[in-house]
């Protein structure tokens, strides 16, 4: 759905009676004006038709994503503890060999404290039970979920979910492994510089309590040959505090202080407090990352200097009318309608008669990376990047879009591992089916956004 559908489709629920949120709550209506000087400061319109909802979108997305602050595990675990004989004071005998029960390959994400932008997580919990009870399975989702929807880094995550758990079940131990993955996101300046940029930072922390307050303690070969053939290797995890963020590094110009104010106002909206020690350099950073995308009209040159740099655009086949393809450009864009990421791989295939021609592979990364670092829409970054690539190719052009959504899984539906698609046609790709299908059989099976 592109954004004059998305804005139409608003209207249609409004006039039939369906609200799209309580736009009258104060923390709703203090996030959306923040928002607004946001918009302001990207040199953005914000009565334009696709943002007139975002600052309640993000409103409504940000208080969704961090509704832990209002929720106890208590309230979620103690209706849920189930006597279950054979189950005595220390270690038990139900449910294998030492009573270990484990929940693997829950899926969470949670919004860094350091730049809050989504995080994903893999989050791993077993526990042996004591006191002749256990707890309803259903539970160690949830309640590891309370602490994920609120501002954290990963080790505090785990410290968070294996401290309560531990009180609230009182079992003989509980450990704790989170797989984390966070996007590590160009500047606009780098994503021309570095054309292999890697998208994620990935790191695995661990936590533990009762019998496995220990690390090194024998009883955590159980749980972990639980979790070995997931690829996991726990060499590498963290147990402690760690510069993670690639925000935390980042060398930029200092922001501008409204905008500044306006995400401090967010964050204290969220229940946080500002002044945490954690939170105090967030909303700085939050901005510098944010002015990646401000609408500075700024023209492309596509000069001789560009041309060629990168060699040839690989051509398809050995008909007269050969198809020239460039795959696995990569993009980074900002949904307009929730001000989150998401990034992911360009192909480009366009026809010509008269030979291979000599546009070069950087000038299509850079006209790709000119459309994305904007406020987008998938639909009409696609359509863009076909537009101007028609002007120095020729009329004949397909573009392919693949990317990946924050938005997908940070709020709603929470998606994880879903990938949209899109293309544009212009030419004779537009008529012509065969033509169409010769070039997306063209595009590797390995490309995968995200990646």
């Amino acid at each position: 759905m592109g954004a004059l559908d998305q804005e139409h489709f608003d209207v249609e629920l409004e006039e039939n009676g369906v609200a799209l949120g309580d736009c009258t709550e104060p923390d709703t209506l203090a996030i959306e004006e923040a928002v607004k000087v946001l918009l302001q400061g990207l040199g953005e319109d914000v009565n334009r038709e696709g943002l007139r909802k975002t600052p309640l979108r993000v409103a409504k997305a940000l208080l969704e994503g961090t509704l832990g602050y209002k929720q106890k595990v208590k309230d979620i675990v103690q209706g849920a503890l189930f006597p279950e004989a054979g189950l005595e004071k220390g270690f038990g005998h139900a449910g294998g060999v030492g009573g270990l029960v484990v929940v693997r390959d829950i899926d969470l994400f949670s919004y860094c404290e350091s730049c809050l932008l989504p995080f994903q997580v893999k989050c791993h919990i077993g526990y042996i039970p004591s006191g002749q009870r256990v707890v309803g399975l259903s539970k160690l989702p949830r309640a590891a979920e309370v602490f994920a929807k609120r501002l954290q880094h990963p080790q505090r995550l785990a410290d968070e979910i294996c401290c309560t758990l531990q009180n609230e079940i009182k079992p003989t131990g509980v450990a704790v492994l989170l797989q984390c993955l966070h996007i590590r996101f160009p500047n606009f300046e780098s994503a021309f510089l570095e054309s292999n940029h890697h998208g994620w930072v990935k790191a695995l922390f661990t936590s533990g309590s009762g019998i496995y307050e220990t690390e090194k303690a024998d009883i955590w070969g159980d749980f972990l040959s639980l979790l070995k053939f997931r690829g996991i290797n726990i060499e590498k995890a963290h147990t402690g505090e760690i510069c993670w963020c690639p925000s935390q590094t980042a060398k930029m110009m200092p922001p501008d202080s409204g905008m500044v104010a306006a995400v401090s106002s967010i964050i204290q909206s969220l229940g946080e407090d500002p002044l945490r020690r954690e939170l105090l350099g967030t909303p700085a950073r939050f901005v510098r990352w944010l002015m990646n995308f401000k609408n500075c009209n700024l023209e492309m040159k596509l000069n001789g200097f560009t041309l060629g740099q990168m060699g040839m655009l690989k051509s398809i086949g050995e008909d007269e009318d050969q198809i020239y393809s460039e795959v696995n450009l990569t993009f980074w864009s900002q949904c307009e309608h929730h001000l989150l990421p998401f990034h992911g791989v360009v192909h480009i295939g366009y026809i010509s008669s008269e030979g291979i021609s000599s546009i070069g592979k950087s000038l299509l990364q850079s006209i790709v990376h000119f459309h994305g670092f904007k406020l987008q829409v998938q639909e009409r970054l696609t359509r863009q990047i076909a537009e101007t690539a028609s002007l120095m190719l020729g009329g004949d052009i397909m573009v392919v879009v693949e990317a990946n959504h924050t938005c997908m899984i940070s709020r709603g539906i929470e998606k994880f591992g879903s990938n949209t698609a899109t293309f544009a046609v212009l030419g004779r790709f537009s008529i012509d089916q065969g033509v169409r299908t010769k070039f997306l059989q063209s595009i590797p099976k390995s490309a995968a956004a995200g990646e």
